[in-house]
């Protein structure tokens, strides 16, 4: 300790006191607001990120909102067409069942109808086969009946007897 006060010396301290009052001004009249500058500014850029992050987030929060709705009123809609869908698949199958069952009836009328019309058919060619047979069976019988001449005359006065008694 002794050897530094030995070397001391006024005028170095002194040149050395102004030196660093002159740096101090000169730092304080060129660098210090510069770098308060600087450091306003980046407070400011930091508080603008922090409002813009603020800002991003309920962004976030208004597009996950949109995106929930969207998502039910696409749903709600969906619901909506497959319910549709389900009433015309409902409705189709109802008009096709109806109209299968006018056609069947419709082609069971037609049956019915054509086999009515063959009955009558039959049933006349059966009268006529009948008719036929009967004419034919009275013939073979008149034929017999009318070989000779007194069977002849028996039959003339029973025929000539049964108009007198109607």
């Amino acid at each position: 300790m002794e050897t530094l006060l030995n070397d001391f010396s006024p005028g170095l301290f002194i040149v050395q006191t102004l030196l660093l009052l002159g740096l101090i001004f000169l730092l304080v009249k060129f660098a210090w607001k510069p770098i308060l500058n600087s450091l306003n500014e980046r407070e400011a850029g930091i508080n603008e990120a922090l409002a813009a992050a603020d800002k991003a987030r309920a962004d976030m929060q208004n597009l996950q909102a949109d995106n929930d709705k969207m998502l039910k009123e696409a749903r709600a809609e969906r619901e909506a067409m497959l319910k549709e869908a389900r009433e015309i698949k409902e409705k189709m199958i109802a008009d096709s069942k109806e109209q299968a069952k006018a056609e069947g009836d419709k082609m069971l009328k037609q049956a019915q109808v054509a086999i009515e019309t063959e009955k009558k058919a039959a049933v006349a060619d059966i009268k006529n086969q009948v008719a036929q047979l009967s004419v034919a069976i009275a013939e073979k019988v008149l034929k017999e009946e009318l070989s000779s001449n007194d069977k002849q005359l028996k039959l003339v006065d029973s025929m000539l007897s049964d108009i007198k008694l109607n």
